[in-house]
């Protein structure tokens, strides 16, 4: 029963329902609460069984559900007697009667949303009589019956050869229960792979919350640890001089502005829609505003007062300050939702570094020597960045040289050049530079050739030699690894039989132990059972059960008697209480016709009040 509460309370839990229940509020849920809750899980899998069962009759509600459980093809345990304990515990709202059938939809809701979809073309529709009389609705009438008869028995038939083929095999009643075991048991492990499943997701999950924590309170740990008091007073005070100036000027400021911008808007909304010259009129009367404006700044310019020049070159400053201070406000709001959204990120990507390497990111004493080990190579790199830029310098004068060379290479070329077509051997300088060049080129190739053969050679000989010393080298060493392999086999599977032996003695004497504790308690039963003395009497657990079972039936009989007497005093009860509503109803009446008759016969007197006649007509 524990699991099976376990297992609604957690499928409850779940999407759609959102229940939000432990065991214990679950089991401590009221009659009408309980049936609610029935009621709430058959409306996911039917919608039409969205009711609100405080405003049903218990009549009508234990109807609805009986007719949907009974489409839905549920087969409460037990007999005919029992079918009608079942119907009267739906009614109450029974522990024992709701909690199976709770377990059994919550099983395969998906299975039964199907099949109560489907039941509404699968069920017969009562067509009304009035209908009927139609000669094209009773013939579509006559159609569909004889249609769903000639299923019915094609179906039937097909059922009978099948069961004809299944009797024909030996053993076929053990082969059918082998099979409905094995239906059974398969839906059972389907259900424990998905519960494990969601039990390693809520590991999962519970494991990065306690990661999360747990770095929380390492950072606030390390902040703490970091912080001095002169510190922490002075952030404060910035803190509280940052929302005083919010609160006292910023924010009523900007209230200010809103309310008279709503105003505003609110001025515009409420007046009538303006045509093409209320538009004009608006213009010209804006246009005579800004000319008298202009006015005004003229003879005030011409005035030239020293004092009014003064104090507005102080209000200028006074704005001028109030504008920064507004924005350095605006910034440092910005910053700080800026900062909030970084730590934000840096939270997300340390917990995504930690999940991906397992490495956790450097703060406190740790942060403080990577920042210094990076100042160290900071320092290196500009170092080693000057030396960089004195190369680059010495490089863009060699080659700012080797430019002026060429130049002037190109300069002597081009004169040699003229001077050969002068003698009539042009051509003469370059053919014999590019024999110059060859011949170079030839002997290097040569000299290379040679150097390259002979190295060859050496290498040859100095691998082969290698070679040989390394085999003989290892020829004992592999003499030795082969005994040494065989004798790891050996002790191998000597520790596997230890192994086996050692977990086998430790499961004889785990066996061993339970036994004797076993045998103690059954011993200590005995004796107390056959003791004379009373007091160890009821210490034997036969006699504590024998008292709890004698008190749950008393206690059974008791609540069955109150039942008899609450149902044979309904009848008269309600009777009663709609005679009362009815003796209501008359009083009711008679107040009405009194009253009635008062206000008829007061028409027409005079009445004395305050010393003054009335007439009432």
């Amino acid at each position: 029963m524990s699991d099976q509460i376990k297992f609604i309370v957690d499928n409850l839990n779940k999407e759609p329902f959102r229940k939000n229940y432990n065991l214990i509020t679950f089991d401590s849920l009221e009659p009408m609460q309980l049936l609610q809750v029935l009621n709430d899980v058959l409306a996911e899998i039917d919608p039409k069984q969205v009711v609100d069962i405080r405003e049903e009759m218990p009549e009508q509600t234990a109807k609805r559900m009986l007719s949907l459980l009974g489409i839905l093809k549920y087969k409460p345990p037990g007999n005919a007697t029992d079918m009608s304990t079942f119907r009267q515990g739906l009614v109450i709202g029974s522990k024992p009667v709701i909690y199976p059938v709770l377990h059994w939809l919550l099983q395969r809701t998906s299975e039964l949303k199907k099949r109560a979809y489907l039941a509404r073309f699968l069920i017969k529709l009562e067509v009304p009589s009035e209908f009927l009389q139609d000669e094209t609705v009773a013939d579509t009438n006559k159609q569909d019956i004889s249609a769903m008869e000639e299923e019915k028995d094609q179906l039937i038939k097909r059922v009978e050869r099948l069961k004809k083929r299944v009797e024909t095999v030996q053993n076929h009643q053990r082969m059918l229960k082998i099979a409905r075991q094995l239906r059974v048991e398969k839906e059972r492990e389907e259900f424990l792979v998905q519960q494990k499943q969601e039990q390693k997701n809520q590991l999962f999950h519970a494991v990065q919350r306690l990661q999360r924590i747990q770095n929380q309170l390492k950072s606030m740990r390390h902040a703490a640890a970091d912080a001095k008091p002169e510190s922490l007073m002075k952030r404060l005070e910035e803190e509280i001089k940052f929302n005083s100036y919010m609160v006292t000027e910023k924010f009523p400021k900007e209230l200010e502005s809103k309310k008279k911008e709503l105003h505003f808007l609110q001025k515009v909304v409420s007046e009538p829609a303006m045509g093409h010259s209320d538009l004009l009129e608006l213009e010209s009367k804006i246009n005579e505003i800004n000319t008298e404006i202009n006015q005004l700044i003229e003879k005030k310019m011409m005035r030239n007062e020293p004092i009014e020049g003064k104090l507005s070159l102080y209000r200028q400053q006074a704005s001028i300050i109030s504008r920064k201070k507004e924005a350095k406000a605006e910034e440092l709001q910005e910053a700080k939702e800026k900062l909030a959204n970084l730590e934000r990120e840096v939270s997300v990507k340390t917990n995504q570094t930690r999940e991906f390497d397992g490495t956790e990111v450097l703060k406190g004493d740790d942060f403080k020597r990577y920042v210094s080990k990076l100042r160290s190579k900071s320092t290196v790199f500009k170092k080693k960045h000057q030396i960089i830029a004195g190369f680059k310098a010495e490089f863009g004068l060699l080659q700012r040289t080797e430019e002026l060379l060429k130049q002037r290479h190109e300069n002597i070329q081009h004169q040699l050049q003229t001077i050969e077509d002068k003698k009539g051997i042009s051509g003469y300088s370059y053919t014999q530079e590019e024999l110059e060049r060859v011949s170079a080129l030839k002997t290097e190739v040569d000299e290379m050739k040679g150097r390259t053969l002979d190295d060859m050679s050496e290498m040859v000989k100095k691998l082969n030699s290698l070679v040989s010393e390394k085999k003989s080298a290892l020829a004992p060493v592999i003499k030795e690894l082969r005994q040494l392999r065989q004798k790891c086999q050996e002790v191998r599977g000597l520790r596997e039989e230890c192994l086996q032996e050692e977990s086998r003695y430790h499961y004889t004497n785990c066996m061993i132990k339970n036994l004797e504790i076993q045998l103690r308690r059954a011993t200590d039963e005995m004796k107390a059972y056959v003791s004379s003395d009373q007091q160890e009497k009821r210490k034997a657990i036969r006699e504590q059960y024998t008292k709890n079972i004698a008190e749950q039936e008393n206690l059974g009989k008791k609540l069955r008697e109150k039942q008899k007497a609450v149902r044979e005093s309904h009848g008269p009860n309600m009777k009663q209480a709609k005679m009362w509503r009815d003796f209501e109803q008359l009083m009711e009446c008679k107040k009405q016709c009194f009253l009635k008759q008062q206000s008829q016969t007061s028409i027409g007197q005079v009445i004395q009040e305050g010393g003054e006649d009335r007439l009432i007509l």
